[in-house]
């Protein structure tokens, strides 16, 4: 049986857990707030504390093995947008993500040294030092989830960044973090008996850890079910291209590159930006979000009509886990250009339902976009394309291979 945690639970989170419920492998699902929409208090509660809870719901399978600490993340929620420094304050203050991550950890490393009939132990990047420490005290397995690429490939990145692009440095803040964040990483990754990925983009980049390699399983994320079923419609395109790009606002989603191909095909296309800003003192970020559509937060289903309303869908990130928009993007029939530093190759066929870019290329980006706003015939195949692409990745097909792949290790 296998402990598993994560203090907030998202998408591919919720399924790695039910994968391990469905193979009944879950002994405790260890987060901070779960939430049954079917309450009866759901109904009383402000749309948008509805909206923000939704997001913590669990499968049923889940929840009944659901065990919770909230008490950080719940300050967190609640000063979520609110300018109080001193609470939110990078790894050190009291309601920081890293506070919350690290407090789970230890409540979950006391479970661990105190329950029995567990085998292992599954826990993610930045919350899992002190799970896996108890963990080897009992010779129980250390499962490992990295959802983004390794950090020391990711500060080599950053550093040639500021360098390129210096007035968007302070938007790089992964850079941030204090050498003993960075230490617990490289621990957390010695101590794991086996790796989880979504992408062959992260698996390469372990290759750069000093410690010795490990067996690494690439199984990617799922598409939104509704791929799957939804009727293919083809694009019909008027006016400009319309593009569209969801994600955090900053230079790691190599924004700069983004805007500069835009500025090379003046009247030709129309840039929806969706989400907020990593930070408030970025200039020519927010120069650029006066000239362009912005949006700063959606829910999740207004995301994805906001796909079904695009043409294409950009994400030219220049370090990225996976990047689950591309396959919501591609359920919503939208090609996409993205580099090779995201799950792209892992998912497209070149030139039939998207393009691989390299990372900062706004040339490459430019003749791509040019490209399909004067061919709407390709444009359309693309569409169709891109919808085949995604009902092919579902998420149960994601929990299938999970469960093999522990089975297997």
């Amino acid at each position: 049986m296998i402990l598993f945690s994560h203090p907030t639970g998202n998408a591919n989170v919720r399924h790695a857990a039910l994968a391990l419920a469905e193979a009944n492998l879950l002994a405790e699902f260890w987060t901070c707030v779960s939430w049954n929409p079917q309450s009866p208090l759901n109904a009383l509660l402000p749309a948008k504390l509805r909206r923000q809870l939704a997001r913590r719901a669990l499968p049923e399978l889940v929840r009944a093995k659901a065990r919770l600490w909230p008490w950080r993340e719940a300050g967190r929620m609640l000063t979520s947008g609110r300018d109080i420094p001193f609470l939110t304050r990078h790894e050190h203050g009291v309601f920081s993500i890293d506070a919350v991550y690290r407090s789970l950890d230890r409540v979950v490393a006391r479970r661990v040294a105190a329950l029995d009939g567990l085998s292992a132990v599954y826990a993610y990047e930045d919350g899992a030092v002190e799970t896996f420490r108890a963990a080897r005290e009992r010779g129980l397995r250390c499962i490992y989830d990295l959802p983004i690429g390794y950090w020391r490939v990711a500060h080599a990145l950053y550093a040639e960044e500021r360098e390129r692009e210096p007035q968007w440095a302070v938007t790089l803040t992964g850079t941030f973090d204090s050498p003993e964040k960075l230490a617990r990483k490289d621990e957390e990754l010695g101590r794991a008996d086996v790796v989880m990925v979504a992408s062959s983009f992260t698996q390469k980049t372990i290759e750069a850890a000093p410690c010795p390699p490990k067996p690494v399983h690439v199984i990617s994320y799922g598409a939104p079910l509704s791929a799957a079923v939804e009727e293919v419609v083809p694009r019909a395109r008027q006016g400009k291209l319309k593009v569209l790009f969801v994600g955090s606002l900053g230079q790691r989603k190599g924004l700069s590159y983004l805007l500069e191909a835009i500025a090379l095909l003046p009247g030709a296309v129309e840039l929806t930006l969706v989400g907020s800003k990593t930070v408030e003192n970025c200039a020519p970020l927010n120069e650029a979000l006066k000239r362009h559509r912005w949006i700063p937060t959606l829910p999740h289903d207004e995301i994805l009509r906001e796909m079904s309303r695009a043409d294409v869908f950009v994400f030219p990130s220049l370090f990225e886990g996976f990047g689950l928009v591309l396959l919501e993007a591609m359920s919503r029939g939208l090609p996409i250009i993205a580099t090779a530093h995201t799950a792209a190759p892992d998912l497209i066929r070149e030139g039939e339902s998207g393009f691989i870019v390299p990372i900062r290329s706004a040339q490459a980006i430019a003749e791509k976009l040019d490209l399909l706003a004067r061919d709407s015939h390709l444009l359309s195949a693309m569409s169709h394309a891109a919808r085949e692409t995604a009902a092919a990745y579902t998420w149960e097909q994601y929990r299938a291979r999970l469960s093999h792949a522990l089975e297997e290790s």
